[in-house]
């Protein structure tokens, strides 16, 4: 009997034939979209759909698992493909977004929509979610849920429902074999969300009357719904996750101290339970059928724990994991008896790769790579690091040394990530390795404020904007360079989204430390920021959002002490700003107000728009667009040699 691991091993071996790349890839290989995004397999473990692409346009494949031929191909362009989902063993739930404006008054003019496709893989049919629904949207707010009742498939889509001329969140019941839909439940405008039962019915409901912060729990007894569960909450409120163990308690997010943690509330029981894992950083994992909770994925240090709620689910993921050592295995998709699991396999030398795993024969089978232009030998060693910031607080990273080179006086790329409140990990990152192929060490540090860590490191960014989250970095550069890693006069700083304002602070707020600063849709001006967020985002995320940055409100004197605009005349090295014109989470303005405060202060810098493209660099043209203007930036700034 063949082991886990053997036949994907047989594939890798077979590269390893061909040697080392004589020259790094080139950086399309690394900054276009992956060659395959997203595998999931039905329930009936028969059937595998795959999200590829060619770099940029993306296409949905479905196999057949027991031969691998293609059943259907479906061509959907540039849509930005967020999830994939089976529902019964002939659907295919496919949620995607669009940013679109619009003339209603709803919420922002111009934001990201998300729409849902049901794919009728036996037929071809597809059908869009919530089309031609009457007083309806087409748009959805959650994820659609699956459900197969009575052997037929539904979805369940939390949308928008008219009356009286406006808008409230509504539950609907979606016949996929029909395309038939019908209003599953409609409550009250405070209403945030519901859970559907393993039969299809409404089981639970979650109100948040946001001005008096009162969050509420109803349940649903035959038809009459009563308040199980009601609560005057702080910044955060609980959150309905899904069905619990047993496949019908519903499952909640709840606050304990500074953690977040997981709770079970039996319909029939009079309070929820002690919590069953600790939320930090972690992902549960839910049956691809009934719904119910399986099983949890958490991330501690630099390891992955994984916890299955059934010995025998518990004792097989451990001799799975066990097989590729050196290698971070995740959890993907399974069919509904778990006898069919997909997992991702990271390869340290190789990257990421998806692989079948069959657990009646103990054999696993390749299905495709992550990126397929990325070769052996492409792949850039990647080691966990860590260090103590100037408070003594400490820290934990990871270096991305360049292929072939000796550690010793590199040049450094500091590379913080987004969020702030989310984690770098262990493991290939596309952005990362392409700065590395070009002969760079790149720093990524999980400075505090970062997600993963509990909620005490969580809290200790919050006020730190600017100030002790942004020397973190700086800290990480002293301590490379007291080791004699790095060259501390050879060091930019590049990031996205925070790391983008990141990136600003460290040439405004941070002198003395980087040659040049690469801002991709990065915050520029938090006063206009705090007070955008404030017209897009309900009452807790306000309170979020003046907990983190340390003020008490838009018109807070201390927003202009960290927003990087305002002392653009600081600036002591060169700035590149590239920000999307179809931005919805950072305004393109932010971009705009910095571009005007360097010109008028004289300080060098250059501007890159990229046309339709968002937050996330969810089109592959444009993202390759970013890394190719970041990397002659700062070769130009800072040379590898």
């Amino acid at each position: 009997m063949t082991s886990i691991g053997f036949a994907l091993a047989a594939v890798t071996a077979a590269l390893f034939l061909l040697g080392p790349s004589a020259r790094a890839a080139p950086l399309e290989a690394y900054g276009r979209l992956p060659s395959t995004e997203q595998v999931a397999i039905s329930p009936n473990g028969q059937l595998l759909a795959l999200v590829t692409t060619d770099g940029d346009k993306r296409v949905i494949i479905v196999q057949r698992v027991a031969d691998r031929a293609t059943v259907r191909a479906f061509a959907v362009g540039a849509t930005k493909v967020r999830e994939i989902n089976w529902a019964g063993p002939d659907h295919l739930l496919l949620t995607t977004s669009a940013t679109l404006s619009t003339p209603m008054q709803l919420t922002a003019a111009w934001q990201e929509w998300y729409f849902g496709l049901d794919i009728n893989v036996k037929t071809g049919l597809q059908r869009q979610l919530l089309q031609g629904v009457p007083n309806s949207l087409n748009t959805l707010s959650q994820f659609p849920t699956p459900r197969v009742i009575d052997g037929k498939p539904y979805a369940f889509v939390e949308g928008t429902l008219f009356e009286d001329n406006t808008g409230r969140l509504a539950l609907f019941k979606v016949d996929l074999e029909t395309g038939k839909t019908t209003l599953a439940a409609a409550k009250t405008h405070d209403t945030i969300d519901w859970l559907v039962d393993a039969n299809g019915e409404p089981l639970a409901e979650a109100d948040f009357d946001a001005p008096g912060s009162l969050w509420t729990l109803k349940i649903n007894h035959g038809g009459h719904w009563f308040a199980a569960k009601s609560m005057t909450t702080g910044i955060s409120h609980p959150e309905i996750l899904g069905l619990g163990r047993d496949g019908r308690a519903i499952l909640l997010s709840d606050s304990q101290g500074d953690d977040l943690v997981v709770r079970e509330l039996d319909p029939d029981a009079q309070d929820w339970s002690a919590p069953i894992e600790v939320q930090q950083d972690i992902d549960l994992i839910f049956a691809p059928s009934a719904g119910g909770l399986i099983g949890a994925h958490a991330l501690v240090g630099d390891e992955d724990h994984y916890t299955f709620y059934t010995p025998a689910d518990q004792v097989f993921w451990n001799a799975l994991a066990k097989a590729y050592p050196g290698q971070r295995v995740t959890y993907v998709s399974a069919s509904a008896d778990r006898t069919q699991i997909v997992v991702l396999v990271d390869s340290p030398t190789e990257g990421p790769a998806y692989a079948l795993v069959d657990r009646a024969t103990h054999r696993a089978t390749w299905i495709a790579t992550a990126y397929d232009a990325v070769k052996v030998g492409d792949v850039s060693p990647v080691q966990p690091v860590s260090y103590k910031a100037k408070d003594g607080l400490a820290l934990t990273g990871y270096l991305t040394l360049p292929t072939g080179k000796p550690p010793k006086n590199l040049p450094l790329i500091v590379f913080p990530h987004g969020g702030p409140a989310v984690r770098d990990t262990l493991g290939f990152d596309w952005w990362a390795q392409a700065m590395a192929s070009r002969g760079y060490a790149v720093l990524q540090v999980n400075y505090r404020g970062s997600n993963g860590f509990g909620g005490a490191f969580l809290s200790a960014g919050f006020g730190e904007w600017g100030r002790k989250m942004q020397t973190d970095l700086s800290d990480g550069v002293r301590y490379l360079a007291a080791q004699g890693t790095i060259d501390p006069k050879r060091v930019c700083i590049v990031g996205a989204s925070y790391g983008g304002y990141a990136a600003l602070a460290g040439a405004t707020l941070d002198p003395g430390v980087y040659r040049c600063a690469v801002d991709v849709s990065g915050i520029s001006d938090m006063r206009r920021f705090v007070a955008w967020s404030k017209t897009q985002s309900d009452v807790s995320s306000q309170r979020y959002w003046d907990r983190f940055v340390g003020a008490d409100g838009p018109t807070d004197p201390r927003l202009v002490a960290i927003s990087p605009a305002a002392h653009a005349a600081d600036a002591d090295a060169p700035i590149l700003l590239i920000h999307g014109k179809d931005d919805t989470v950072v305004p393109f303005e932010q971009s705009l107000i910095m571009a005007d405060a360097l010109k008028k202060a004289g300080k060098p810098y250059e501007f890159v728009v990229l046309n339709n493209e968002d937050h996330w660099l969810s089109r592959g043209e444009t993202r390759l667009e970013m890394l190719e203007a970041t990397m002659a930036f700062v070769e130009k700034n800072n040379p590898p040699q």
